[in-house]
């Protein structure tokens, strides 16, 4: 079995315990007797303490996997604990409970690292449920093969990475049409990456020293667009209280990235045709000729010669536009960058956020380039920083990344972990349309008294087995039976 130290650098206590050990907290011996009895199994060990030191003595001596502490502890809180657990070592699953869960120390719980935070009263029903999920992500972290980075010192520097054979070529391209002032017209499906592209133009140019913007002509309403690259004059409308200088004019000397082009309005085109021809524009109401030397990249994730033919784009403006066309392929296509780019805006994620130790697993990798990425490029960066963000440990598992429908799965989930959602969805329309059909019940209640007597049919009439397997103390199941026999009487 691997030793997670060699993936996450923590303390080897997952491939020390032999045993799966849950320390319980609580200053109430009763809950801890009633923890223990529902935690008792024969591959686990469950300790308990009822202090904060006491813990933290357990902690260190018997590297438990979950430790379940309440907020209130006396004299140092639950929440102090947990900043001290994960001091010691920053992959300590632990889940915090209290009898008032607060917004503040619900949120502070998660802030710190916490597992999960479950309400007190809800622990009947969720204990269980919540130590199984924490003991199988410990299993996940143990049984977790180690990635190997792959990307160079130069690569984490780059704007844009790449070592498919697609990505190759653009990059041949980029380095070829730099050292010009040719007009580039870039292609690809949203989220490919057009725009660190037409970054690399810039970087690696001649203009380099002088200003890279960027705008995006679908995000900017038609009436506001013309003044964003052209700059207005006092007066010139309604609101326009001062001058403006434009786009072209801050961009002068420099490459100006005109994204989704194709969405730019006719009336626009025909300005911006006059500026590729001669430099030459003059600002929303006024007379001047201003001279700009401006380099135009463009790019669009629509078909522009269809545009053309459907008169939506001008003829003269497309040619002028394409005078060199890269193309950048969808990433589902270039599945030799996905670990490479994944451990890019891992790196990157990291360092923001302090946590430098951050690592994926192989498993996680394997994941990542099996998914079909619709969103390509900019979808797995997003997914990456989610997954960052989200973690409470210092590597990245499969179930950390929230692909399709595992990105509404969250620690502790009850239905995430007993059920597959497609199970509970047929259960829930079943009995939605039963209850649809029989006017005058009373759904939940009538599922209490069922679950009641099946467990009791099913342990025999053995009113402990029957209140465990219900998650219930036996005092409960009593009252239930009681109501039971009433309603049947």
């Amino acid at each position: 079995m691997l030793d997670v130290t060699a993936v996450t650098g923590a303390s080897d206590r997952f491939a020390m315990a032999a045993k799966q050990t849950v320390l319980v907290v609580d200053p109430d011996p009763d809950f801890l007797d009633w923890a223990r009895s529902q935690l008792a199994a024969e591959d686990v060990r469950v300790l308990t303490a009822e202090s904060s030191e006491e813990a933290f003595k357990i902690f260190c001596a018997e590297n438990p996997l979950v430790v379940i502490t309440e907020m209130r502890l006396g004299t140092h809180s639950g929440l102090e604990l947990l900043a001290r657990l994960r001091k010691r070592d920053p992959n300590a699953l632990v889940v915090i409970t209290g009898a008032l869960g607060t917004t503040q120390s619900v949120i502070e719980s998660m802030r710190l690292g916490a597992f999960d935070f479950v309400r007190k009263e809800q622990l009947p029903f969720n204990l269980k449920i919540v130590v199984d999920a924490a003991l199988k992500a410990a299993a996940e972290m143990r049984q977790a093969k180690p990635f190997e980075p792959t990307l160079s010192l130069e690569q984490h520097q780059d704007s844009i990475v790449g070592q498919s054979a697609a990505m190759q070529e653009v990059f041949k391209m980029v380095g070829r049409i730099s050292n010009s002032d040719a007009a580039v017209m870039i292609t690809g499906e949203s989220g490919s990456g057009k725009e660190l592209v037409a970054r690399a133009i810039h970087q690696y140019s001649g203009r380099h020293e002088r200003p890279f913007l960027a705008i995006n002509c679908a995000a900017i309403p038609e009436n506001l667009l013309e003044s964003e690259l052209f700059g207005h004059e006092k007066g010139s409308f309604t609101g326009a209280s001062a001058q403006r200088i434009g786009r072209f004019e801050q961009c002068d000397g420099g490459t100006l990235f005109l994204d989704e082009i194709g969405d730019m309005p006719l009336s626009i085109q025909s300005k911006l045709l006059r500026v590729l021809q001669d430099g030459t524009f003059s600002r929303v109401g006024g007379n001047q000729t201003i001279q700009t030397d401006v380099r135009i990249v463009a790019a669009t994730n629509k078909n522009l010669e269809a545009e053309v033919a459907d008169k939506k784009f001008r003829e003269d403006l497309f040619y002028r536009l394409n005078v060199v066309r890269l193309h950048l392929p969808p990433l589902r296509n270039r599945k030799e960058d996905i670990r490479l780019l994944a451990e890019y805006f891992l790196k990157r994620v990291a360092t923001q956020k302090l946590k430098p130790q951050l690592q994926l697993s192989q498993e996680s990798v394997e994941l990542l380039e099996n998914h079909p990425w619709p969103g390509n490029v900019r979808e797995l960066e997003n997914t990456i920083q989610r997954a960052a963000v989200l973690s409470t440990s210092d590597v990245l598992l499969p179930k950390d990344l929230p692909l399709g429908q595992a990105s509404t799965a969250q620690p502790g989930d009850a239905a995430v972990v007993v059920f597959a959602p497609a199970n509970l969805d047929e259960a829930a329309r079943v009995l939605f349309e039963a209850a649809a059909a029989q006017p005058g019940l009373e759904l939940l209640p009538w599922l209490e008294q069922e679950f009641t007597r099946r467990a009791m049919e099913s342990t025999g009439n053995n009113q402990v087995r029957a209140a465990k397997l219900l998650g219930i103390t036996r005092a409960t199941l009593r009252k239930r039976l009681e109501h039971l026999r009433g309603a049947v009487a």
